[in-house]
């Protein structure tokens, strides 16, 4: 039977485990990525001289490709080993982000570019969530995913203010896309430690 642990008892122990921490560190990157998407790739696309209807389209994508790799990596996460799915998810978004850079500037670049994009943009949710529920067992899953929820803020927080600031120091996103690569591989390489195992005297959910 599992032992009841009180929702800051749990933090605490949540914070000594180390998978937790690393899952947590990620999830910062997620929020650095996805933020700094919302808010500038209208600008990223202006930047690269094309109208502003491209921005509107890659938005679009994001957002419908974002449905698809959402839903497709909800469903994997019954076949694959969560931390592995995060580890391509990453590894993906760094691949794109050069991509990107090397390519030429066009519109249809830029649609693929949202594109990938969406199918990495919060397909990072389920396998996760996953982890965190897997580690702890459901009855502190939701206080420790929110902690979780909270470094992902902070790194949109830091996603979104960094690539305005790199524009306005550079005049253009370069140097963003840089650290975005660095820190997407980071995270991609973070995840590969993490031991998929429920803590002593929790039950892991049976996978419907």
């Amino acid at each position: 039977t599992a032992r009841p642990v009180g929702a800051r008892a749990a933090v605490r122990e949540a914070l000594r485990h180390r998978g937790y921490v690393l899952l947590a560190a990620g999830f910062f990157v997620c929020g650095f990525h996805v933020a700094f998407l919302a808010v500038h790739l209208p600008g990223v696309v202006e930047a690269c001289g094309l109208s502003p209807q491209w921005g509107g389209w890659a938005l679009a994508m994001l957002g419908l490709f974002n449905i698809i790799g959402s839903l497709a990596v909800g469903w994997a996460v019954g076949r694959w080993r969560m931390k592995s799915l995060l580890a391509l998810i990453y590894a993906v978004r760094a691949v794109a982000v050069l991509a990107f850079l090397l390519a030429p500037k066009t519109g249809t670049v830029v649609l693929v570019f949202a594109a990938v994009m969406g199918l990495t943009y919060l397909s990072t949710v389920p396998p996760t969530a996953g982890l965190v529920t897997k580690f702890f067992g459901p009855a502190q899953m939701a206080t420790l995913f929110g902690v979780v929820m909270l470094t992902h803020q902070i790194g949109a927080f830091f996603g979104s203010w960094m690539g305005g600031k790199v524009f306005e120091w550079t005049g253009n996103y370069d140097w963003f896309w840089y650290a975005d690569i660095l820190l997407a591989v980071a995270a991609a390489l973070m995840h590969l430690p993490i031991r998929e195992a429920p803590l002593p005297g929790r039950t892991a959910p049976v996978a419907a």
